[in-house]
């Protein structure tokens, strides 16, 4: 296996694909903006001009941004199904809906072609790092084959199951986890701004316990305090997609989730209010109420 491709060169795609050419794999990616591949192809790999010039890869990432957007890559006009060779793999990373991937699988039927379910963790840092986390849904055989590509772009690889769909599963009940989590340092950097204490203390206070002595804290607090609400590589339109899968699956199952609501909520009231800002922005939000700003 030594041909890749990648589908979507945003900011988590760029980094896999710089990632694979950095492991020796011949790399050519797509994206609708074609500066983009241009970008690419600068650093050695290849510009698509449409998804017919993947034809000859091995593997295809595909790092979109919805589940609509991912069939239409898949199984539209002129997209993967109709383009690659029998036994090429198609590697999702995108996270969406774990019924929105069993259709995926559905569209290949017949084929030759396999499907993994791999939504990742780690952000635009993991993704220029090569160190994502990788949930990985597919049958073993098929997981064994794709190594080298999967190694080339994660760092901690978990082999989740065998049933497409899995992997979308265990990143909807993380991304309930990090949305709650995410909530809980806005709120109360936000709590001790408004009673009049300085940013500089919370967070040094913050940092020298068990909860917030992590990098997670840590990077929250310092784009915070440094007020870097955009740019930043963590967009609030995707955690707000994220939370809402996440909720989509609570509801399925007949689980409420009381903590990840709430912050489900605040995404979407972040969302509305600042759609260009980053997921920090969600604090500026909570300072209107107060009229007071965290800042060291």
């Amino acid at each position: 296996m030594t041909k890749a491709a990648v589908v979507g060169l945003g900011n988590m795609g760029m980094g896999m694909a710089l990632n694979l050419l950095a492991a020796g794999f011949d790399v050519i990616g797509f994206d609708l903006r074609s500066e983009r591949g241009q970008m690419l192809a600068e650093q050695g790999g290849r510009a698509a001009q449409s998804l017919a010039d993947l034809a000859d890869a091995d593997a295809v990432f595909v790092m979109v941004m919805t589940g609509a957007q991912v069939m239409d890559v898949v199984a539209g006009e002129g997209g993967l199904r109709d383009t690659l060779q029998p036994g090429a793999s198609i590697i999702v990373t995108a996270t969406v809906q774990p019924a929105e991937v069993r259709a995926v699988e559905s569209a290949l039927a017949g084929s030759g072609l396999n499907v993994i379910d791999s939504p990742v963790s780690g952000g635009q840092a993991g993704a220029e790092a090569g160190t994502l986390t990788m949930m990985v849904a597919a049958e073993a055989e098929v997981f064994a084959a794709n190594q080298a590509p999967l190694n080339a772009v994660g760092g901690q690889i978990f082999h989740v199951g065998e049933r497409i769909g899995m992997g979308q599963t265990v990143k909807a009940a993380l991304q309930a986890y990090i949305g709650v989590s995410f909530a809980g340092i806005f709120e109360s950097l936000a709590l001790g701004a408004a009673a009049g204490i300085k940013g500089e203390t919370l967070y040094e206070v913050f940092s020298s316990t068990h909860v917030g002595n992590t990098p997670f804290f840590k990077n929250c607090a310092e784009l915070i305090m440094a007020r870097k609400f955009e740019n930043t590589g963590s967009h609030i339109a995707t955690m707000a997609k994220d939370l809402g899968i996440s909720m989509a699956m609570a509801r399925e199952n007949g689980l409420p989730l009381f903590a990840a609501s709430a912050a489900n909520e605040l995404f979407q009231a972040g969302i509305s209010r600042f759609p260009e800002g980053d997921n920090w922005a969600i604090v500026k939000l909570l300072e209107e109420f107060s009229g007071t700003e965290v800042s060291w």
